[in-house]
């Protein structure tokens, strides 16, 4: 038992490595690798309606997605089973929105801080594309971010007034 844990093993002078038999490939050729993987989001599986939540572990299938890439970078795609039917799943990943995205056999949940960053991300296109024709509108947006902007020092201002007074006191000066 002691000797597979040794860091070395010995070779005896006669071994060959060429005369090692190869790993066999799989038989379709679509070089899939197994891996454990959690779930980066949450899902509702497509065949039976089950809700899969994220960071649920599971073992799937791993492939690189031919003729696909995003600024030099793999695309890869997973396949793996609904825990409750069996139901094949399969997402891939996007990295041109650091994320991934669900393919067959189930449907992502809703998230909200998408939603919320997707609302924000229109808001500001609306305003440039107000402002783009218009000088006084430009005008009148940035006197209120600097209104804005104004109104949250004072606040700040008034939050470190209050904390500092709040420092200075001690617990002789409270109770008496």
């Amino acid at each position: 038992m002691g000797e597979r844990k040794v860091a070395s093993k010995y070779y005896p002078p006669d071994f060959d490595p060429s005369k090692l038999q190869r790993q066999r490939k799989s038989k379709d050729g679509n070089n899939q690798i197994k891996v454990r993987m959690m779930l980066p989001f949450s899902l509702r599986c497509g065949t039976c309606g089950n809700f899969i939540y994220q960071g649920t572990k599971f073992n799937a299938r791993k492939e690189e997605v031919q003729n696909e890439t995003y600024l030099g970078l793999r695309i890869y795609r997973f396949y793996f089973r609904c825990p409750r039917c069996a139901g094949e799943i399969a997402m891939k990943t996007d990295p041109k929105n650091s994320d991934y995205v669900c393919e067959l056999g189930a449907s992502r949940n809703f998230d909200p801080h998408k939603e919320e960053a997707r609302q924000e991300e229109s808001l500001k296109k609306k305003r440039a594309d107000e402002e783009e024709g218009d000088a006084m509108k430009a005008l009148e947006n940035r006197t209120l971010d600097s209104k804005r902007e104004m109104d949250i020092l004072n606040n700040l201002d008034q939050i470190k007034t209050l904390n500092d007074r709040a420092a200075k006191l001690n617990t002789g000066d409270v109770i008496a």
